[in-house]
């Protein structure tokens, strides 16, 4: 037999029984589809958290209190800051000075209400100086930002975010220039953020920012959570984190009690975290593709009882072993090709419904997912297909004749 005989009697036994088909075609796509699908999931997940660090800044480090050594193993404790020393405004000051830094800018975050006459919602409120709206690319829709002044001064005024300002004061009255509560301290309100959803953690547009010094009064404290610093290049990152610890550490008795952070390491660590989660999915789902393998086996074998004359004519007209496997074999592929396919289409409908969904997640799959899955679903069809293959070269002519 000719390679395009083979081909042509595998798609002819396919049409033959398409109940069998198309069971077996369900079972592959449906094991393509899950691997597609769920390492959009994944992918998605990773694009939106190592995005979200990735909106801090360019040359962005984080100044954290504590070491890492005491604020928690890992990458979490680091987040955490969970210590006993405090960074203060002072200290702020006077990493302010380094000239290896474009932009310092402390954080202060608690939670708080916002009211104006008789309107009131929960907000987050955060303390800060001017700085963090270069740090973080905050745009305003009116009006202006927090006023550069000494940290250590208090100003009452607030910064709204866009959630807040349209819950206070709807479309019929203009924020600028009104005075609000803000838990027991009152401000004038100076300007309003532009929508800017998640960044550093917290929805800005449900927040309302104020001077730092405002914020530690409203809460009692004067430490502060964070401080976030913009270094002059991305060259001078390394120095810059030098520059910060050493002048804590000149402020903290030769203590260093404080953790640096780039910008590019949190993100690097999500951005491997998630891609480890997501080949874990993709593991996973391909095991419904050796499930499939194993069907396809199953009803191969069952086809070969059903087909000894097909197979006994074939081998008394000279098909030799080699021709015969091959038929199945060419079977399988098919199978598993056909199966893939439709399970990549499925997938990629699963993929669009779940962007409508979640529009705020960029889901997608990888290339090497798909290419993975195909793969999987083709050699599994042709591994599991061998043995069937090689039983149907085993059979006698005569008896497959005599259906024996």
């Amino acid at each position: 037999m000719k390679p395009i005989d083979t081909a042509r009697l595998s798609l002819q036994a396919l049409r033959r029984y398409p109940l069998r088909t198309a069971m077996l075609l369900l079972a592959i796509a449906i094991g393509v589809a899950a691997v597609v699908t769920l390492t959009a999931v994944g992918e998605g997940a990773r694009r939106y958290v190592t995005g979200q660090f990735s909106s801090l800044g360019t040359n962005l480090l984080i100044v954290l209190p504590g070491r890492s050594e005491t604020a928690g193993a890992g990458l979490q404790g680091m987040l955490i800051g969970e210590t006993a020393r405090e960074i203060t405004l002072g200290d702020v000051i006077a990493v302010a000075r380094s000239v290896r830094l474009t932009a310092v800018a402390p954080v202060v975050v608690g939670a708080g209400t916002a009211s104006w006459r008789a309107r009131e919602r929960d907000i987050t409120v955060l303390g800060t100086s001017a700085a963090i709206a270069d740090i973080q690319d905050w745009q305003l829709a009116a009006g202006q930002f927090l006023p550069a002044t000494d940290l250590d001064v208090a100003t009452p005024v607030c910064v709204l975010g866009s959630v807040v300002a349209a819950e206070l004061f709807g479309r019929e009255t203009a924020p600028l220039g009104q005075w609000v509560r803000i838990g027991d301290a009152r401000c004038r309100v100076i300007g309003t953020l532009a929508a800017a959803g998640l960044s550093g953690g917290f929805t800005v547009d449900e927040t309302v920012i104020m001077p730092v010094a405002n914020v530690q009064q409203l809460f009692n404290t004067s430490s502060v959570f964070r401080i976030l610093a913009e270094a002059a290049s991305r060259d001078s990152i390394d120095a810059a984190a030098r520059d910060v610890i050493q002048i804590i550490k000149a402020r903290h008795a030769g203590e260093e009690d404080v953790t640096v952070v780039a910008q590019d390491a949190i993100v690097s660590t999500f951005d491997t975290i998630f891609r480890m989660i997501t080949l874990g999915l993709a593991g996973i789902a391909a095991i419904s593709l050796v499930v499939a393998g194993v069907l396809i086996m199953n009803v191969m074998l069952v086809a070969v009882s059903q087909r000894t004359n097909e197979i006994g004519l074939l081998k008394a007209l000279g098909a030799r072993r080699r021709q015969i496997i091959a038929l199945f074999l060419t079977e399988a592929g098919c199978l598993s090709l056909l199966g893939a396919a439709a399970g990549f289409v499925l997938g990629l409908g699963g993929v669009e419904l779940l962007r409508l969904a979640f529009p705020v997640l960029d889901f997608a799959a990888p290339p090497w997912a798909t290419a993975s899955a195909v793969v999987v679903a083709v050699a599994s069809g042709l591994v599991f297909g061998i043995l069937p293959a090689r039983r149907a070269a085993r059979l006698d002519p005569v008896n497959a004749l005599a259906r024996r």
